[in-house]
């Protein structure tokens, strides 16, 4: 856990979308926020030298900026439903699917927030599996 200068890994990820100049700025910020505000208890994390994370009980998407697009990956994309058709990218993978934003895409925050949604039910569901029943409180 190198938080060899002090920042928390929500100051970084501030830091990575500051250091954007250009539209991927602005798309980068929305799909944080959109991510966000999907449920109250994603937390975000920094990892892999420098990739934003937000997860909920595990990884629920990495995003990066990349030369003329933002990639945001989700860990077991495969696995989700995505009635929106918002993943376009890594398709042929088993596990993980991504979306690439490109310059004068609009993020779909409704479509985005269902996703982010059954990405943390399946990291629960999956969680259940392995975990002994416990009793909700």
């Amino acid at each position: 856990m190198g938080h060899e200068d002090g920042m928390t890994p929500s100051e970084r990820i501030d830091q990575l979308i500051a250091g954007l100049t250009d539209w991927r700025a602005k798309t980068f910020a929305a799909i944080r926020r959109t991510i966000l505000a999907a449920d109250r208890e994603i937390i975000e994390e920094w990892k892999w030298m420098g990739s934003p994370v937000w997860s909920r009980d595990g990884i629920i998407a990495v995003a990066n900026p990349h030369k003329g697009k933002v990639k945001v990956t989700f860990d077991y994309g495969a696995r989700l439903p995505d009635p929106d058709k918002l993943f376009n990218a890594g398709l042929e993978g088993n596990q993980r699917r991504a979306i690439d934003f490109f310059e004068g895409d609009k993020v779909n925050e409704r479509a985005l927030k269902n996703l982010v949604r059954a990405a943390i039910d399946f990291n629960q569901s999956k969680a259940k599996k392995k975990a002994p029943k416990s009793k909700k409180k």
